[in-house]
């Protein structure tokens, strides 16, 4: 017979989802104030915007320094889970691609990276993590120049910085999602084998 849970075991459980779900509120409060104003961003902004009280907020992250790097690891994730979706998917490289920057125009406004202005990674899980986004990134672009989808000068790095570009909504464009997804469809068609050969960084 099982043994009935104690009202203990139950509140605990309710204690730590409510601060696990008090710390998701304030790291998605944080990105959109960084983004807004910057890495000063005054700690009682982002208590105010995530509706808690300044010391939640430093109960989860006892420093700035501590959030920020929380928020940059919290952006790689996402990227992360984004590129290994599209990554997985069943479809030729090239489709892959377009799923992934589809998804990463969606996540844009929880995104705060390094590209953007945002704090460097600071500690190993957080560099490990980046690299896996690069990894999963070059498996799609190789699975393509393979399928013959994708031109052989397109480099992870382009697929990196247009990503990071996209993420970035412009604050006086309309429609953002819907004339962003247009400049996928043209990137997209730039990375087709036959296209006119790229510059090279030099910019000749």
């Amino acid at each position: 017979m099982t043994k009935p849970q104690s009202n203990d075991g139950v509140r605990r459980r309710e204690l730590r989802r409510d601060a696990a779900d008090n710390r998701d509120r304030v790291l998605a409060a944080a990105a959109a104030a960084v983004r807004r104003e910057g890495t000063g961003v005054p700690m009682a902004t982002i208590a105010a915007e995530a509706g808690v009280g300044v010391g939640t907020v430093y109960r989860h992250f006892p420093s700035r320094e501590a959030l920020l790097g929380a928020l940059t690891y919290r952006s790689f994730q996402l990227v992360l889970d984004a590129a290994t979706r599209a990554a997985e998917a069943d479809q030729p490289g090239i489709e892959a691609v377009r799923r992934f920057l589809d998804q990463t125009i969606e996540h844009g406004p929880d995104l705060v990276l390094p590209l953007h202005g945002g704090p460097l990674a600071a500690d190993r899980e957080t560099d490990l993590l980046q690299a896996e986004v690069r990894r999963t990134m070059g498996s799609m672009l190789h699975r393509g120049r393979h399928d013959g989808t994708i031109r052989g000068d397109v480099r992870t790095r382009d697929l990196v910085l247009f990503g990071a570009l996209l993420a970035q909504q412009l604050p006086h464009v309309p429609n953002w999602s819907e004339n962003a997804r247009r400049i996928v469809d043209i990137y997209i068609a730039g990375m087709a084998p036959g296209a006119q050969p790229f510059r090279d960084s030099e910019g000749q």
